[in-house]
């Protein structure tokens, strides 16, 4: 069951089942002068702080997923709004005023807020000048254990946004406190440097301070809540997005050999809604079906356009349509094939559709399936990634491999630094398809390993899908040179929304170059 809701719901609902409910607008219309004030109320706004993720999700696969190799705009020769918002992403020209882009960033600030009154209330100070978090004296009848679970929680979630934020838009705004929205135009981008080392604080914070049992021990209660192992996985996931291999190996082989976390033996078990938690997800964005307002509208979004009732109750939507790239990548024995692409229709109308986020459901835009985005396959392939071509790195590889199904690799044929990489960024591409992984992936890869750079990927991309979808664009129908070109190191980050940039009447904000 799903409990990492349930003080909320009781609260807000007054019901006594175990499952998930909240709303966010309730926490962000709070200010300065109504913090929390006793474990229960933050504890509240923590839950509230969690299924802030929600929206965020809604369009971070647009900015992530649908812009790498993975994904194609599901409807090429439709000119409704909605398809050519997403045609602009997947081609590389979004404008600056692009709805998507902005519906992401102000729901990741919305929720940032929330996170920053929690640990304002715990009195948990970020110092950018030391780039470290105090515990400040806390007037509370808090319990200093309680405080220190619950601000590690919060740490954990606002470094996961930012690190979202400085990935997809470079530089951004670093409100690390409740600010009043004067005070706010009076703050401009800050460094890319100083955005990761509050990353950094932030999660060195949730790992010192966050649960640290095994996963076989962890509470039922504390079951959906981000622990120390999450805290040490993502804080390995950015000292490699920052070149720190060393210090990535350091936490991961903590991980590998401490957390009691593990591989599931079924990939399918992994998505499964009657196993949601497993030894594998080391932190999830949760769903509730049930007409509570917080199921999961990817089921919906992701079916195949016109489909009735044969994918999902309520039809599809079909926007994102896997690349036939990636399927031809997929072994016909590979295991996570099924799992991960469905297939609608039968000869010239059959229509691919990515399958792990569609399950049964009653209520349209209603799914129980959660958004996995960290688990302990992740780590092994990090370990992977961060030891470089060895025997040992191999090893890590083919533990996900076979779990697949696949054989397993050998020494004699991985030969060379080139070889290894591109086999471990295929297995990576493979393993987490359709879960937001593959752009932030590519972009890692252009410092992390030597041989594979997202641009020229991006391209290869484009000459394979070129003649299967995007010449049937009807505007603006591109060359195939055109669209590659369209291709730079500048358009891998994403244009600050126009909206910041107009609104702010104090400040000069600047727009990122090539937009």
């Amino acid at each position: 069951m799903k409990r990492i809701s349930i003080i909320l719901l009781l609260a807000v609902f007054g019901i006594t089942a175990c499952e998930k409910a909240i709303d966010l607008y309730p926490q962000s219309n709070l200010n300065t002068a109504t913090f929390y004030k006793t474990t229960g109320e933050i504890n509240i706004a923590l839950v509230g702080c969690y299924n802030g993720l929600q929206k965020v999700m809604t369009d971070e696969w647009t900015l992530t997923e649908l812009r790498s190799d993975n994904v194609v705009q599901g409807n090429a020769a439709s000119t409704s709004t909605v398809n050519r918002d997403l045609s602009d992403l997947d081609m590389f020209f979004p404008n600056t005023s692009h709805a998507g882009l902005y519906n992401y960033w102000i729901n990741s600030y919305y929720n940032i807020r929330n996170i920053n009154l929690v640990l304002n209330s715990l009195q948990v100070n970020y110092n950018p000048a030391t780039g470290a978090n105090t515990y400040d004296k806390l007037d509370l009848a808090v319990l200093e254990a309680d405080r220190k679970k619950m601000a590690s929680e919060a740490c954990f979630l606002r470094a996961h946004h930012y690190f979202n934020l400085v990935r997809l838009y470079g530089g951004v705004f670093l409100v690390h406190e409740p600010l009043a929205p004067l005070d706010a135009k009076l703050m401009n981008r800050s460094s890319v440097d100083d955005i990761y080392k509050l990353i950094i604080a932030d999660l060195q914070s949730a790992a010192t301070n966050g649960v640290s049992q095994k996963f076989a021990q962890i509470s039922a209660a504390d079951l959906g809540r981000v622990n120390s192992w999450g805290a040490k996985a993502l804080l390995a996931k950015v000292y490699l997005t920052l070149n720190r291999k060393a210090d990535a190996i350091a936490l991961l082989q903590d991980v590998i050999s401490n957390s009691g976390y593990s591989l599931q033996a079924n990939y399918a078990n992994i998505f499964s809604i009657t196993s949601e938690m497993n030894s594998e997800i080391m932190f999830a964005v949760r769903y509730k079906a049930g007409g509570l307002g917080i199921g999961s509208p990817f089921g919906n979004l992701f079916a195949p356009l016109n489909s009735g009732s044969a994918v999902v109750n309520g039809d599809g939507s079909g926007l994102c349509y896997p690349a036939m790239e990636l399927n031809n990548q997929y072994l016909a024995t590979d295991l996570r094939k099924p799992v991960n692409i469905g297939v609608y229709g039968t000869g010239s109308s059959t229509r691919l559709y990515p399958k792990k986020h569609v399950n049964t459901q009653i209520v349209v835009r209603d799914g129980e399936t959660d958004w996995p985005l960290l688990r302990y396959a992740d780590v092994l392939l990090m370990m992977a990634e961060a030891q470089g071509n060895s025997s040992s790195s191999i090893s890590f590889i083919n533990l996900v491999r076979q779990r697949a199904g696949l054989t397993a690799l050998n020494a004699a044929d991985i030969s060379s630094v080139d070889l290894f990489e591109n086999a471990l960024a295929t297995e990576r591409k493979l393993e987490f398809a359709f879960e937001n992984q593959r752009w932030f992936d590519m972009l890692r890869f252009n410092t992390s390993l030597t041989t594979i750079k997202a641009d020229q990927t991006l391209k290869n991309h484009f000459a394979v899908m070129y003649p299967l979808h995007y010449i049937s664009y009807p505007s603006p129908r591109l060359t195939l040179a055109e669209l590659q070109a369209k291709v730079t190191n500048d358009k891998l980050l994403l244009p600050i929304p126009q909206r910041e940039i107009d609104n702010n009447t104090q400040l000069v904000i600047s727009q990122n170059p090539g937009y």
